[in-house]
């Protein structure tokens, strides 16, 4: 038992830095209604690697982290400055066209790389079980930065994401704050995508603040009880895939998904019963 919990510390102290990290865009990103984006820029960062991979340059090597970020903020850089004040063209479909385009270049490159088709297997899945101590501190300093840049604009990050028509300041003050929320968050994905992969982070993003969701409106407690929720399903899956000998990330998405739902058919079944016994209480009153 000490052996398991020894394998899983570094594992277990990665889930509760990616719990925490994606609740808190996850709020923003389930507000402002772009349930996608953290897909279309996972792919994104994924091609950038492919391309360093295909210049010759090691998987984890320093160019290729610095040819990821660079194809990630271009493109989170021009997504940011499409939001206009009468939004044609709704962002959504901008996404989604994105991503179309990221995967289609990285399946077209795939063919030229040497175990190209492995590594989009493991951009998909990720490798969360077999983290190591020298990830995890990479990440907890880069989000602590990441926490920082927040705290000075986290008021205007919150009217902007309740805003979802119209533009709450000028158009370019607007769109210099959405440049420092959309860098920050794609800097975060490119992060966590080779640790977590593209199914769990979008996982960790949306499925626990859909769930606090359903019980709170209010921006702290909706933070506090994603990443709760965040932390228990990414450990009880972790937990499951290590005893069951089974895939880690699918353990994980399955688990926090299903908990969603079991969360949402509780609400649903906790508002009948209150509609119930409010309409025999207003009998009893007759």
């Amino acid at each position: 038992m000490i052996d398991n919990l020894i394998f899983l510390s570094a594992p277990i102290t990665a889930s509760i830095l990616l719990a925490g990290m994606l609740s808190y865009f996850g709020n923003h990103i389930l507000s402002r209604g772009i349930i996608f984006i953290d897909i279309a820029v996972a792919q994104i960062a994924a091609l950038g690697t492919m391309i360093g991979l295909l210049l010759g340059f090691a998987e984890e090597s320093f160019n290729v982290q610095m040819i990821s970020y660079m194809f990630t903020i271009i493109i989170i850089s021009f997504f940011a400055l499409t939001k206009f004040r009468k939004q044609i063209i709704p962002q959504e479909a901008i996404i989604g066209i994105i991503y179309c385009i990221g995967l289609g270049l990285a399946m077209l490159l795939a063919e030229r790389i040497p175990g190209g088709s492995n590594f989009i297997s493991k951009t998909i899945t990720g490798n969360l079980l077999w983290v190591t101590w020298d990830k995890v501190l990479n990440c907890l300093f880069m989000f602590l930065i990441i926490a920082i840049i927040h705290l000075f604009f986290w008021k205007q990050f919150i009217i902007i994401s309740e805003k979802k028509n119209g533009l709450p300041y000028s158009l370019w003050k607007t769109r210099t704050y959405e440049l420092i929320f959309y860098i920050t968050f794609s800097v975060i994905i490119v992060k966590v995508v080779p640790i977590g992969g593209i199914f769990l982070v979008f996982t960790l993003l949306i499925a626990p603040t859909a769930a606090a969701t359903l019980f709170t409106q209010s921006w702290k407690k909706r933070f506090i009880w994603s990443w709760i929720i965040g932390i228990a399903g990414s450990v009880l899956g972790m937990y499951l895939s290590y005893t069951l000998n089974i895939s880690n990330a699918p353990a994980i998405v399955t688990l926090l998904g299903i908990t969603v739902f079991l969360l949402a058919f509780g609400k649903l079944a906790i508002r009948r019963l209150s509609s119930i016994t409010n309409k025999k209480t207003d009998g009893n009153c007759c």
